[in-house]
């Protein structure tokens, strides 16, 4: 193990019952860890990048279809949480993903009723999600959002447009129902 800014750097960690297809596209940083059952597919193109300590918990999935998906350092993926590709998925530090989470940077073109939507394309803008996010339990984030630094997403949101910095956003769709600030609870 060598060491580097005061910190030992330990490998990553793949359990052997994760299923990685595509495994040359698959960056992993110091003490990144892939529980078990765990998902990584990029077999359709697009790699993915754990930073540093990330860690994707057993039955999440991250699924490219053609596109990158980038998490950084100290964040979390947790059970059952499928993250797509598509047009691109940019996470950042220290974000927590809650259990069931879903994160699509794609969405179906179904303007035409005389052709069927499978037929029409996909729209893929990508998704950002910057910084210090928690996003909780059940929450759906759609293509061609961005959540600021420091926000959260309540359990069971749909986030189908972009989130301030420190917004706390529910419902859906989505809406900001609070705003985190030094002297709230929650900056305890």
């Amino acid at each position: 193990m060598a060491e580097t800014g005061g910190r030992v750097m330990r490998p990553p960690k793949i359990h052997p019952t994760a299923e990685i297809v595509g495994k040359e596209r698959l960056l992993l940083g110091s003490a990144a860890q892939v529980r078990r059952h765990a998902t990584i597919d990029c077999s359709r193109g697009g790699q993915v990048t754990l930073g540093p300590r990330t860690v994707l918990f057993p039955f999440a999935m991250l699924l490219t279809h053609g596109g990158n998906i980038s998490i950084g350092r100290d964040c979390t993926i947790n059970p059952f949480s499928v993250l797509y590709g598509h047009g691109g998925l940019e996470i950042g530090d220290y974000v927590r993903i809650a259990t069931h989470v879903v994160i699509i940077p794609a969405n179906h073109v179904f303007d035409d009723p005389d052709v069927p939507i499978t037929r029409q394309g996909l729209t893929m803008q990508g998704i950002r999600i910057e910084d210090d996010v928690w996003i909780g339990a059940g929450a759906r984030i759609l293509d061609g959002v961005t959540i600021g630094a420091g926000a959260v997403i309540a359990a069971g949101a749909v986030v189908t447009a972009s989130v301030a910095p420190r917004q706390i956003v529910g419902g859906v769709p989505a809406v900001v129902i609070g705003e985190r600030s030094k002297t709230s609870p929650e900056a305890g």
